[in-house]
């Protein structure tokens, strides 16, 4: 069972990083390669504990649906999406966050498993991870961007 783990600092206070990483609007702003888009379950604004979304998008040339829940939920430090339905065996994402002076260390842990045994294990190894690494290291330079700048407020709700 593949783990991907990444870590990237970000110039922006905890609590930001985590809505913005959170954020439906932005995660399709930050997928727009693969077209995805959110057609189930929450569907716009910051996704919360036991919610869930169905993603609609475009891998190795294949149409993907896959449905994932917040199953973890301790804001601002840490929340984990795990498949509920899709083309993985299961899958669990765990996004940590972790305050650094005027920075925040997010870390991403990424535990899959692909269906079809062995076959599947081979699949992981020579393209699945190293795509889904490069994905997620693509995604979170594109959350860093928006972090670090004022385009962060266009994803947030206004503070009450």
């Amino acid at each position: 069972m593949p783990i991907i783990e990444l870590a990237i600092e970000i110039r922006a206070p905890i609590e930001r990083l985590f809505d913005l990483s959170r954020s439906i609007d932005l995660h399709v702003r930050t997928t727009s390669r693969t077209g995805e888009r959110a057609i189930g379950g929450v569907t716009t604004g910051l996704i919360g504990p036991e919610q869930e979304v169905t993603w609609l998008a475009w891998h190795f040339g294949v149409r993907q649906e896959l449905t994932s829940r917040i199953t973890a939920f301790a804001r601002p430090h840490h929340f984990r999406d795990s498949m509920v339905c899709g083309a993985f065996r299961r899958f669990d994402h765990d996004h940590f966050f972790e305050q650094l002076g005027d920075a925040t260390m997010l870390r991403d842990r990424f535990d899959f498993e692909s269906p079809l045994g062995l076959l599947g294990r081979v699949a992981d190894r020579l393209f699945l991870a190293p795509y889904l690494k490069a994905f997620l290291l693509e995604r979170n330079e594109r959350v860093k961007s928006v972090a670090e700048s004022d385009e962060w407020s266009r994803f947030l709700p206004e503070p009450i």
